[in-house]
């Protein structure tokens, strides 16, 4: 493990008795896209919970040589964990630029925030370009697609230069280009910055994902690489079933998918 790698050991979280994530162990490095898959309830949401502080665990979950766990959120924030939730939250009624200069100026003192533009931060450029967003600097956030918004939030967490992206359900609604354009994306800003994604939908994970961790009932059910889960019969009894595991064996074993045949994938 290196000074820059999330290390989740034991994690549990219970909730008034019921134990949503019982003895959770994975970890995530820069250079991969690590997901962390399965079924509605499997406790992949609560994960990330717990590793930003929004809920209370016990186990260990350590940046380098910081334990998080019992730390406040803010003070996880300032270690660099940026975390993305399902629905984007961005200022609507505020620009591109405008959005991202809220989100820089987390790290500036407050006097510097009333000064006269005197340009673009290059930081901001950096994050405009890397997440295709440069030309839509001076639009209103509230009118981008749905994935804009969601790169606008991603592009704010590199702005505030964030170490680790935990995204919650990154491509939930997207259109077909625009999951793709997300999954290219990851790929590019995961090469310096540790990335973990949250998801259910394996179409998504088989074309995008490094390793995979599959939860199911709160425990880890399988990990490994996107072949290993694929392969694990675990995974296909209780998670694809045996319609979806028959359907992903033969998706692999042809470069091109039969017309229709992914779109029966999508959750």
């Amino acid at each position: 493990m290196t000074d820059d790698s999330l290390v989740v050991t034991d994690l549990h979280v219970e909730f008034s008795g019921f134990v949503a994530v019982g003895g959770v162990s994975f970890d995530a490095h820069p250079g991969e896209v690590r997901f962390l898959i399965g079924p509605n309830g499997a406790g992949k949401t609560t994960c990330i919970d717990a590793v930003t502080g929004l809920a209370k665990a016990t186990g260990s979950a350590r940046l380098g040589e910081r334990e998080l766990l019992g730390r406040p959120v803010h003070k996880i924030v300032r270690l660099g964990i940026g975390r993305t939730f399902q629905t984007a939250s961005v200022f609507d009624e505020l620009t591109v630029l405008q959005n991202l200069d809220i989100a820089a100026g987390r790290h500036r003192p407050s006097v510097s925030l009333l000064r006269a533009r005197r340009g673009v931060e290059e930081s901001i450029e950096q994050a405009l370009e890397e997440t295709g967003l440069a030309g839509e600097l001076a639009t209103p956030a509230g009118i981008l697609s749905h994935g804009q918004k969601q790169w606008l939030e991603i592009a704010m967490l590199l702005v505030q230069d964030a170490k680790v992206l935990l995204l919650d359900e990154p491509v939930a609604g997207m259109s077909q280009d625009e999951r793709t354009a997300t999954g290219e994306l990851l790929q590019r800003i995961a090469a310096k910055r540790i990335v973990l994604v949250v998801e259910h939908d394996m179409d998504f994970m088989r074309r995008f994902a490094t390793r995979v961790t599959v939860l199911h009932q709160g425990k880890v059910l399988s990990q490994g690489t996107v072949a290993d889960v694929q392969a694990d019969p675990r995974v296909q009894e209780v998670y694809l079933g045996t319609a979806g595991a028959a359907t992903t064996a033969a998706m692999s074993a042809v470069p091109e998918p039969v017309a229709g045949t992914r779109q029966g994938q999508e959750d």
